[in-house]
């Protein structure tokens, strides 16, 4: 037993060491290793791929992709719900060096058309739809000149970057590359150069970026290398005891870290199966899969378990193969925490904290830990990770005491891609990142998130940044002037909630509002609750005092919210 912690500095264990070596390499690794066991399960589309054939159609698509003029170091972006295709082109990038950008399904056309911008995007995969985004219409709409191109050679003045784009599935389309004939057009050359790429790649090199909200507007791109999140996954799968047979039921979506590191890259590392019960969150196909694969491990934040609980009672299914599993993005109450474990058998629970920028774990709990550590804490330190809680004048706080919570070590990111600036607004000089997060951290090293320093909306698990939705709110020709706050919500953690006060003359309508945002922006970032005021709570300097929104909206929607909040 450690002695008890007079200052909140913790440092994780540095045992067993880190992986030196790359994602494409810890893929190959394991095709050696479990060569002929399920590596992922794709249970809506009827797939199922060993490890062995897992690598050999990454390095086709891979090879395809150099034959297509894709070089190392370029990046290729992945816009579509959880599939197959997904997760191929996640290790195809890592084979041959390619820097894989993440887009959120939900995003539309100015999202979609600001990340393929920023980042210079070479090629793009898309799904041809889902549910209510028509990507390949987006697409389009973004480069009108697709249609009229060869496959594989767009010129588009609105993404000058941009030559390849790729569709999984539908239609055959003018200009489109179909995703699954792309491995054809490698050459034996093309093969070959690949297997030259592999040894030349670094660890330390940049292989993802993922962009997350900030709290100064336009998102950011989180670059991450391949020591990154390969260890990352391979630790959080270590703290739940995961090996090779165990099988990962994985709804969480792949365009996070949650999924494409805590799932995908925990599943190379330790031979662990991927099991994908379908393209998008729904409970009972979570249900139903985890009975039918068997599945040891289950994924989610706490409205997914909270919707599974539920479903469970309306459809019995046989849970007993269920174990462990991994519980993030916002806190759980303790009533849902006992059922996790007693009705869906998931005594190895784990809880687990961090942000994109440090890959994305730093705090997680241990399969010992007992309720009130589960429902109260993060957790202690991450292995080869050291913590700090400083105060304002950055300065290391007492055990026992709150501050801002900072992290350093292999999983802290290269930074934001080609955004200097903003890097350096958070990670400073002695490679420390600081998250904005005000922590706890008590004298046996657990830590506890008690407030936030930036001004983010967590919904459901998706980091939301109010002046993002601000400055698009901007736009509406009846808006004078917008302030977006969270507001506490039983069933999502938090609701987006705008106060507008409208231009001289102008009508207030919240459904024209919405209608406005539909369709433009990200369906979770079009607020649930729109008031039209006069003016705002300020300060003496003119300062909006959004607390005092926030306090004004619990106390007008519901008693129970109010007690709640207090």
């Amino acid at each position: 037993m450690s002695a008890p912690l007079s200052l909140a500095h913790v440092h994780g264990a540095d045992a067993p060491p880190l992986i030196e070596h790359t994602i494409g390499e810890a893929l190959a690794i394991a095709a050696r290793r479990w060569g002929e066991h399920d590596a992922l399960v794709s249970v809506a589309q009827g797939i199922r791929w060993s490890f062995a054939e897992l690598l050999e159609r990454a390095d086709a698509l891979a090879a395809g992709l150099l034959a297509m003029g894709m070089e190392r170091g370029d990046r290729i972006g992945i816009w579509a719900p959880n599939c197959a295709e997904w997760t191929l082109t996640q290790f195809a990038a890592a084979r041959a060096g390619l820097i894989l950008v993440t887009i959120n399904p939900a995003y539309r056309v100015e999202e979609a058309g600001f990340t393929i911008a920023k980042v210079g995007l070479r090629a793009l995969v898309v799904a041809a739809e889902f549910k209510t985004s028509d990507y390949v219409g987006m697409v389009e709409q973004l480069c009108p000149e697709l249609p009229g191109s060869a496959p594989g050679r767009l010129q588009a003045p609105g993404q000058p970057s941009l030559a390849i784009v790729a569709k999984i599935g539908g239609a055959t389309r003018p200009g489109w590359l179909d995703f699954d004939a792309i491995s054809a057009h490698a050459t034996p050359a093309d093969h070959d150069e690949l297997a030259r790429i592999g040894p030349t790649l670094d660890p330390r090199d940049a292989i993802n970026i993922q962009f997350t909200s900030g709290t100064t507007g336009l998102p950011k791109g989180a670059t991450l290398s391949h020591r990154n999140i390969l260890n990352n996954g391979y630790f959080v799968g270590s703290a739940m005891g995961l090996g090779p047979e165990d099988r990962i039921c994985i709804p969480v979506p792949l365009y996070h870290c949650f999924g494409m590191v805590m799932g995908n890259l925990a599943s190379i590392t330790l031979g662990a199966a991927m099991v994908y019960p379908g393209p998008a969150f729904d409970p009972a196909t979570v249900l139903r899969t985890i009975e039918a694969e068997r599945c040891t491990a289950l994924y989610g934040v706490p409205t997914m378990f909270i919707a599974e609980l539920a479903e469970l009672d309306r459809t019995p299914v046989d849970l007993s193969s269920l174990r462990t599993g991994c519980m993030a993005g916002a806190s759980c109450p303790e009533s849902v925490m006992r059922q996790v474990i007693e009705r869906m058998n998931m005594r190895d629970v784990t809880i687990a904290y961090g942000m994109t920028e440090t890959s994305p774990v730093s705090f997680q709990t241990a399969m010992s830990d007992g309720l009130e550590a589960r429902v109260g804490t993060i957790g202690r330190v991450q292995p080869h990770l050291e913590c700090k809680l400083i105060d304002e004048a950055g300065a290391i706080v007492a055990a026992g005491e709150t501050g801002e919570l900072c992290t350093r070590g292999y999983s802290v990111m290269l930074g934001y891609w080609d955004d200097p600036d903003r890097t350096a607004d958070v990670l400073d000089a002695d490679g420390w990142m600081h998250s904005g997060d005000l922590a706890v951290i008590d004298a046996q090293g657990y830590g506890r998130i008690v407030g936030r320093l930036k001004d983010m909306v967590i919904r459901g698990g998706e980091n939301i940044s109010p002046r993002e939705i601000e400055e698009f709110l901007y736009r509406h020709p009846a808006i004078e002037d917008v302030t977006v706050v969270g507001i506490p919500d039983e069933r999502m953690g938090e609701e987006l909630c705008a106060w507008i006060r409208l231009r001289v003359d102008a009508v207030g309508d919240e459904d024209e509002i919405r209608a406005f945002c539909r369709g433009r922006i990200a369906h979770y970032k079009i607020p649930r609750h729109i008031r039209f005021v006069d003016v705002f709570p300020t300060t003496v300097t003119g300062k909006i005092q959004k607390y005092l929104i926030r306090e004004a909206m619990v106390a007008e929607l519901s008693p129970s919210q109010e007690k709640e909040v207090l």
